[in-house]
């Protein structure tokens, strides 16, 4: 029975990632004056490996295909403010962004976080998680629908079948070792054409076995900050 699903498992596996590389991605605008004014705003100095990750992800999402990078790095080695400039690449050209954490002490952290760095731009971001009342929760869920919702970040919460995308461009799955399979797979399967940024500390087997054969990119931050 183990070895018949394990099987299923990896058809649907191959079938998402031979899509992928067949599939039509959204070719995010190059950078423009504003995205420069949204970088200089980062209150600290950027690591040399922080820049190359960023131009690395950058790079990725402005061609046709797909996006499909690993970011790997040490806690407090700045893979926040990779994915906050991630985001803000995807919102610029009107496209919604999803980060999923694995917990909602992290979900309330990164709203803050993002809350404060976006707070110079018109960009809306709100959260899912069960510190949400229902009704809160639905608001939410009806904003995320009508493109109301710029960045969105959840729990798993954000994997329930109640909630749709206006226009999803970026998908970022954070600490993904803490996620099932199925549950980082029903995000992928949600729109095969969606970019899609892991990051992990400490990558699980499979995803390292990906990005060290090629199926995925993979970038590293191995230089602390000051």
């Amino acid at each position: 029975k183990v070895q018949r699903k394990i099987k299923d498992m990896a058809e649907n596996l191959l079938k998402i990632y031979a899509g992928r590389t067949t599939a039509e991605g959204v070719a995010f605008s190059e950078d423009t004056e504003l995205h420069r004014e949204f970088d200089g705003f980062f209150a600290y100095e950027e690591t040399p490996d922080q820049l190359t990750s960023i131009n690395e992800i950058k790079h990725d999402m402005e061609q046709p295909v797909p996006m499909d990078r690993l970011l790997c790095g040490d806690v407090g080695y700045g893979k926040t403010e990779v994915i906050m400039r991630a985001c803000f690449k995807a919102a610029y050209d009107s496209k919604q962004a999803a980060v999923l954490v694995p917990t909602t002490i992290l979900a309330e952290q990164h709203f803050e976080t993002f809350t404060s760095r976006f707070s110079a731009f018109p960009i809306k971001i709100d959260f899912l998680s069960r510190f949400k009342s229902r009704a809160e929760q639905k608001q939410t869920l009806a904003a995320l629908a009508e493109g109301d919702v710029d960045i969105i970040i959840g729990t798993h919460r954000l994997l329930a079948r109640d909630v749709r995308f206006f226009n999803l461009g970026l998908l970022v799955i954070d600490e993904e070792h803490k996620f099932g399979v199925a549950h980082k797979e029903k995000m992928k399967a949600l729109k095969s054409n969606v970019d899609v940024l892991t990051l992990s500390a400490t990558p699980i087997p499979r995803t390292l076995h990906m990005a060290l054969s090629g199926i995925r990119g993979m970038s590293t931050i191995e230089t602390p900050p000051e």
